[in-house]
């Protein structure tokens, strides 16, 4: 079965076309990053007019690189939640219309459970890269560590559709911290990207910044931010430990420093939760998954078989959204053309006691 995939839940204006679930013919991803870079984070009025305007032209260009012609596809997935409200019902229409016109089966996905199946499609060459285990794809139950600006999700995969949250955020997502931190020293835009290209030349050590306590009872899975990225922001020099370096070897310091804790903070909790769950397989998705430092400190476990899509399968795409749709398709499952958008679902943020 070929299926047309649209995700358009943030800034991304992103289609594919990928086979029976896995085999990826085409995918394409339009960023607006230069459009929101002024304003050092995503402005939802324009990510939803980009989208507008770009959306038949993706489509377009993923048909043609697949060879197809709209005769070709079998079937449509777009990302329908969670994400900017506006951004999502761009793509979700277009991916309704799409298929009411050639009558063919619509379904619409969450593209948080998308990102965790990114690492069940076939990269190629690439694809036994992927897994710190050499191993082809997970195999189904596994720990999933969905990563990215607006989630921070531990969760028990038991199959592509079968997700139960154990761990999430009180607060901050991780990519959100990223970003703000980006924001307040400006260092650049995309937050995420640019922190951990600075921090590849600063000192982890130079600054010993403080984890929640969050390792008992009803937390031990849970994360937050909001205390490191006020160390951060607004009480660094409390937690220096080595003399300043000084202009550019400055800011990679405080770089290096913040995504050591950050990831450090995230680990914690998904290596409780393997403990406990005995799962020894890790997935990881969503754009901080590209994360250097969490790759290199999550494939250093030599006691978990862990995956991660390669970096530009991270962030948000048609080809994860195609993937999973068909899987649903396949077996029978279909959405209502009157299915709308959600911004939010509630199951992935947690609320202080």
């Amino acid at each position: 079965m070929k299926v047309l995939g649209i995700e358009s839940s943030c800034d991304e204006c992103a289609a594919a076309v990928v086979e029976d679930g896995t085999r990826i013919l085409s995918n394409v991803v339009a960023t607006q990053i230069p459009f929101h870079a002024a304003y050092k984070g995503v402005v939802p009025e324009i990510a939803s007019r980009k989208h507008t305007e770009w959306i038949y032209t993706v489509v377009k260009e993923v048909l043609d690189t697949a060879g197809l012609k709209p005769g070709g596809i079998e079937g449509v997935a777009a990302a329908s939640r969670p994400g900017l409200l506006g951004s999502l019902i761009v793509g979700l229409s277009f991916a309704k219309s799409f298929a009411w016109a050639r009558g063919i089966p619509f379904i619409a996905v969450d593209h948080m459970l998308a990102h965790l199946y990114a690492s069940q499609l076939d990269f190629g060459d690439r694809t036994a890269a992927c897994s710190s285990a050499g191993a082809d794809k997970p195999a189904y139950p596994f720990l999933g560590l969905l990563v990215s600006g607006g989630h921070s999700i531990i969760c028990r995969a038991g199959a592509f559709d079968e997700v139960a949250v154990l761990g999430t955020t009180m607060d901050d997502a991780v990519g959100e911290a990223f970003d703000k931190v980006a924001k307040h020293y400006g260092f650049g835009y995309p937050g995420g990207a640019v922190i951990d290209r600075l921090a590849g030349s600063g000192d982890a050590d130079a600054f010993r910044f403080p984890v929640p306590n969050l390792h008992k009872g009803e937390h031990r899975y849970d994360v937050s931010y909001s205390g490191l990225k006020n160390a951060v922001i607004n009480q660094l020099e409390q937690f220096r430990t080595r003399p300043s370096r000084g202009g550019e070897a400055e800011k990679a310091d405080i770089a290096a420093s913040f995504q050591k804790t950050a990831v450090t903070i995230l680990l914690r909790a998904l290596f409780n939760a393997a403990e406990d769950t005995g799962l020894a397989t890790v997935v990881a998705g969503g754009g901080v998954a590209a994360n250097s430092c969490l790759r290199a400190l999550l494939a250093g476990r030599k006691d978990l078989r862990c995956f991660f899509p390669p970096p530009e399968f991270c962030g948000d795409n048609g080809a994860m959204i195609a993937g999973i749709g068909c899987r649903y398709l396949e077996r029978g499952d279909f959405s209502p053309l009157s299915t709308t958008a959600q911004a939010r679902v509630t199951d992935f943020k947690k609320k202080r006691p």
